[in-house]
């Protein structure tokens, strides 16, 4: 607990750390640091970046995000779980700032050769120990709500990315309007940014409505939810597009 209360402190100094310069400044193994580092990050004490961690941002995530990720964390899991299955050796898939795709990220840690586009640090975090997954991180200001990154840079980025397939997550699913969200910042290039649109959303937000609308049902190429799903909304949405029930 003691080297583990000194790493924090030299991380927080610096702003950002190198698992070698930590290593290096407490002469102990870069296996060690690693393991430091992880039980870290599990705390919310530091954000895991490729190579070494950096420090929260005042006043950093939210409530309301860590409050998002445990609602429906079971279905959620199971979701993130039949996603990451879908992602091929040598892939490159975007994933969108969401509790979902957190899960999916969650679940590609074991992935090779794959590249993951994302303006999520959550997203990062999850994969940043994942030797075979590239992990590009874009955007600008930090978002304490959602634990990301946003901006015109964003956009702009997406805008020129062309990956393999695009995991993104709304509020909610509205047989009379389609996608929706409460995030006015979610920028529309991000379902351009792939050639398969895939929606992963849990069961309680179908069949309600949300404040923006993003898209079309039958925009997405596929749609991931959970088995806890009323069989008459998977009977509608069968008529619209693809479904996945994830078990």
């Amino acid at each position: 607990m003691e080297r583990r209360a000194e790493v924090l402190r030299l991380v927080k100094a610096r702003g950002t750390a190198s698992i070698s310069e930590i290593a290096a400044n407490f002469d102990v193994s870069e296996m060690t640091v690693r393991r430091t580092l992880h039980k870290l990050a599990e705390s919310g004490l530091v954000i895991r970046t490729p190579g070494g961690a950096m420090a929260i941002p005042f006043g950093s995530v939210e409530k309301s995000f860590l409050d998002r990720a445990q609602k429906m964390s079971a279905e959620k899991d199971a979701i993130g779980r039949s996603a990451a299955s879908l992602v091929k050796t040598g892939e490159t898939v975007v994933l969108d700032s969401g509790t979902t795709t957190r899960y999916i990220a969650r679940h590609l840690s074991g992935a090779r050769d794959v590249t993951v586009i994302t303006a999520s640090l959550a997203v990062l975090e999850e994969l940043s120990a994942s030797d075979g997954v590239r992990v590009h991180l874009i955007g600008g200001a930090y978002r304490r709500a959602s634990h990301d990154l946003i901006g015109p840079v964003v956009a702009e980025a997406l805008e020129g990315i062309h990956a393999d397939k695009v995991f993104f997550g709304a509020a909610a699913l509205s047989f009379g309007k389609g996608v929706m969200n409460y995030d006015v910042e979610m920028p529309r290039a991000l379902l351009r940014a792939g050639r398969e649109r895939i929606l992963v959303l849990d069961s309680s937000k179908i069949g309600v409505e949300a404040m923006y609308r993003l898209c079309a049902a039958d925009a997405c190429d596929l749609v991931i939810t959970d088995k806890q799903i009323k069989p008459g909304h998977l009977a509608r949405l069968r008529k619209l597009t693809k479904m996945l029930v994830a078990r």
